[in-house]
């Protein structure tokens, strides 16, 4: 099984794996996980030759960032690039009450509370703390972490201060993660992000990011990341009760992602390997995001990632109206509309 290919995370010099490593499992996501665990998962990663791993303080109010730096310390710090957000500060409390699985969905002690921050001296002040935890001297991509209800403070602050550290060294290259198309859309249009991470919104279920996001991004010379390609598991396994973007799936989507499973396996391919293919039909895509937490997950990952998906798997999906005939999928150019 041949390692991931490399492509540019826009025109900075920043080079990431096609597959990439999310790294929110790794900070206890929904369940605890321990040290040695993570660190297996993220070993299996590396022998798997995955090169680019995503984190963010939120992800386990920082135990994520302080797990994966520990993994890599050690490694070449020139083969691998680290992707980290801002947007929320971690303060300490006083006391640790409880859990952070109602406040943040992680399983573990709240031993901090977030506050949103999209100033410039926030950003320097997260960028600082990540830096600690993660026990380097730079981060090769940075990411305005949800400013969905922050809109003017992040294009306001953030992002120029973003762009100060990227013209400083600090950060390689900068941009902006979201659940959705629309805002991203205006930050490769209204600034110089060298990529933008969106997560389930450019899937074999869900391709709002063709309408405008993908178009901009190409036009650009930006690089955009998709992330939940599975859409929170409906495909992964469309099983009755399968969630769809962290909700139980509508019938609807249900049946289709059944659909496009017995199609893949009609073709002897699986319904994660064509959802993992999917975005490199567009060429703005340079890396698919894989949340993982587990070695076998790891496994299952880059077997499928390295799965071929047959030409005849996509012409078929069009016909049966499975996916819209003007969507681009991963076929030689001249079979692609």
């Amino acid at each position: 099984m041949s390692a991931p290919a490399r492509r540019p995370l826009g025109p900075g010099g920043v080079e990431v794996t096609e597959l990439s490593f999310g790294a929110a499992g790794i900070g206890n996501l929904y369940s605890p996980i321990t040290d040695a665990q993570a660190a297996t998962a993220l070993d299996h990663a590396w022998h798997a030759g995955i090169r680019y791993f995503d984190t963010a303080p939120h992800y386990g109010l920082g135990l994520s960032e302080r797990r994966l730096g520990a993994a890599l310390r050690g490694r070449d710090r020139s083969s691998y690039v680290i992707s980290t957000k801002v947007g929320r500060i971690l303060e300490p409390l006083d006391e640790v009450t409880g859990d952070d699985l109602a406040d943040g969905g992680f399983a573990v002690p709240r031993s901090h509370r977030r506050i949103w921050d999209f100033s410039a001296d926030g950003i320097r002040r997260s960028i600082e703390s990540s830096l600690i935890r993660l026990g380097t001297d730079r981060v090769d991509a940075v990411f305005l972490h949800d400013p969905d209800h922050h809109a003017e403070e992040a294009f306001r602050e953030g992002y120029p201060a973003l762009e100060k550290l990227r013209s400083e060294g600090v950060v390689g290259a900068i941009g902006a993660g979201m659940n959705q198309a629309e805002m991203l859309t205006r930050f490769i249009r209204d600034t110089d992000v060298d990529a933008v991470l969106c997560a389930g919104r450019y899937t074999l279920l869900d391709q709002q990011a063709l309408a405008e996001l993908l178009p901009a991004a190409s036009e650009r010379g930006a690089s955009v990341v998709i992330g939940g390609v599975f859409n929170s598991g409906l495909l992964a396994d469309p099983k009755p009760g399968a969630r769809f973007d962290y909700v139980t799936a509508p019938a609807e989507l249900l049946g289709r992602a059944r659909a496009l499973g017995d199609l893949a396996e009609r073709h002897g391919t699986t319904l994660r390997a064509a959802a993992l293919a999917f975005p490199f039909g567009h060429p703005a895509v340079a890396s698919v995001l894989v949340g993982i937490h587990a070695p076998e997950q790891v496994t299952d990952a880059a077997r499928q990632f390295a799965t071929r998906v047959p030409d005849d798997f996509w012409r078929e999906a069009r016909a049966a109206g499975l996916l819209p005939a003007h969507v681009p999928v991963p076929v030689a150019a001249e079979e692609s509309p």
